[in-house]
């Protein structure tokens, strides 16, 4: 496919699902972009003018189609403090550098790691997802009157009741015209957009943070923005690849990097806070029928539609519907078949599940439980392959023992490599035959050392044989010993 053809498919291929798709994401994004506008401690337009630039932004130059990016609580989070002790200005300079080095990171192919990110780990990462989604939609259900109820009620069953009798348009944006008219017309009391903060009248103003271009103010947001990146990143990656699966449709990480840098660069030129990807209001695109650019264009440039056009109408959206279509996506989001899962799964794959879900929903930062769920995964994955290796020792010929090595040398099962060398039997010549296994760090050679060190203070002769390049590479730099007060390397065959 040419280049043309995939711009001609990612934006037009899908026309009609996008547009609609869009509007609905629209209308979600604006009680997220208000709430987390107020955890970061600004204005509520200074969120909802960043959801604008950056999910049209990451429409032209992100690597996932279809995948909607805005302002987000993961981000919103760490901009608190800088925000409180230094100024809005600052948090424009933070959000620029944040998209210099988010670009910087895909230029450098860092969208790659994600392939160390485990199964267990990414349905931790949505299961304590789907649960954030919904603890979030608490405060909309608790002490509310009981026409919040019915109102949530009804709109969860044209949500899912509807696409049973025609899929023409997005269930949900049916809800939200439903439950608005309804509202409208009969003067029920619910909350309504208009309750939830002020909304913006004029247009965002493109102008460079005014702060002093000095060392000290870069040491003041560079930390800020460093965190503001990698969080950022880590997020939007772990929800391309969800959209991947969802779509069946593969992604360039690496681009989405750089895409996310960009919009982030455009959302502090344009006053706005930095974001990221959202898995939320994503699973809501593709589960209306969004599935190219044009969807996640449309989403911002319908929002800013709804705020400087029809902020009449969007003042009278109640609160019910929106959170009814949240409710939704915490219900598709949550991986189901994972509770089964934890008695058919490995023990320790259902523990990492559970821990990234206990760590997420305990801290509300998706980072620190992928962290931990990475960190978990890696550790249960060295231990398994520390128990494959094997040492099997022979009798050669008169005065002879010959060991025959077969697995993975490394830091974990340098131990286990040790552990089957008979040191007692003091033989005159010593064969190490390592052709089918792999030496991986200076651990591993560090345990090869130890062994010939004390076989030849015993006055033996020894041979390591059949090293393939790499190790033999680790052996040639690494592997010496002392002998007589000189140094010696390993005698390789």
């Amino acid at each position: 496919m040419t280049p043309i053809q995939k711009y001609r498919r990612d934006w037009f291929a899908n026309i009609r699902g996008d547009v609609l798709s869009g509007i609905v994401v629209a209308l979600a994004l604006i009680p997220e972009a208000i709430g987390f506008s107020v955890i970061a401690g600004v204005d509520p337009k200074i969120g909802l003018f960043a959801s604008v630039v950056i999910a049209c932004t990451s429409a032209i130059v992100g690597g996932r189609p279809a995948m909607i990016s805005a302002a987000t609580a993961a981000t919103a989070v760490l901009m608190g403090s800088l925000v409180r002790e230094h100024g809005l200005p600052y948090l424009f300079a933070a959000t620029l550098l944040m998209g210099v080095l988010q670009v910087i990171a895909g230029l450098l192919k860092l969208g790659r790691l994600m392939r160390f990110v485990s199964r267990s780990v990414m349905t931790g990462f949505v299961n304590s997802l789907a649960i954030l989604i919904f603890l979030a939609q608490l405060p909309e259900l608790v002490g509310r009157p009981p026409s919040t109820y019915v109102m949530i009620a009804i709109a969860l069953a044209i949500i899912y009741l509807l696409p049973r009798l025609t899929k023409a348009v997005p269930s949900p944006l049916v809800a939200i015209a439903v439950l608005t008219l309804a509202t409208y017309l009969l003067g029920l009391d619910v909350r309504t957009v208009a309750d939830l903060g002020e909304l913006p009248s004029s247009l965002p103003v493109l102008a460079w943070p005014d702060v002093p271009m000095t060392f000290e103010t870069l040491r003041i947001i560079f930390p800020y923005s460093v965190a503001l990146a990698a969080v950022g990143l880590l997020e939007s990656l772990l929800t391309a690849r969800i959209v991947d699966e969802m779509t069946e449709t593969g992604s360039n990480k690496s681009q989405e990097c750089v895409g996310q840098g960009i919009a982030n660069v455009m959302a502090g030129l344009f006053g706005g806070m930095g974001g990221c990807a959202m898995i939320g209001q994503s699973v809501i695109n593709v589960t209306s029928g969004g599935r190219g650019r044009l969807s996640t264009f449309v989403a911002g440039a319908f929002l800013l539609i709804l705020l400087l056009v029809l902020d009449d109408i969007l003042r009278v959206v109640p609160v019910a519907a929106l959170v009814a279509i949240m409710i939704m996506v915490s219900i598709g989001t949550f991986s189901w078949s994972s509770i089964g899962d934890l008695v058919r799964h490995p023990r320790s794959s259902s523990f990492v599940m559970l821990a990234t879900v206990v760590t997420v929903v305990a801290t509300h930062d998706l980072s620190k439980g992928v962290i931990v769920g990475v960190l978990l995964s890696g550790v249960f994955f060295a231990g398994k392959v520390a128990k494959l290796v094997h040492v099997r020792a022979e009798q050669g010929g008169e005065g002879e023992m010959r060991y025959v090595v077969d697995g993975q040398i490394f830091f974990a099962s340098a131990d286990v490599f040790l552990g089957h060398f008979d040191f007692d039997a003091e033989p005159r010549r010593v064969v190490i035959d390592v052709s089918r296994a792999h030496f991986w760090d200076i651990t591993a050679v560090g345990a090869l050392d130890r062994v010939v060190i004390k076989f030849r203070s015993q006055g033996a002769e020894v041979i390591v044989h059949g090293l393939n390049s790499e190790s033999a590479g680790m052996m040639e730099r690494f592997a010496l010993h002392q002998k007589g007060g000189e140094t010696a390397a390993v005698t390789l065959h």
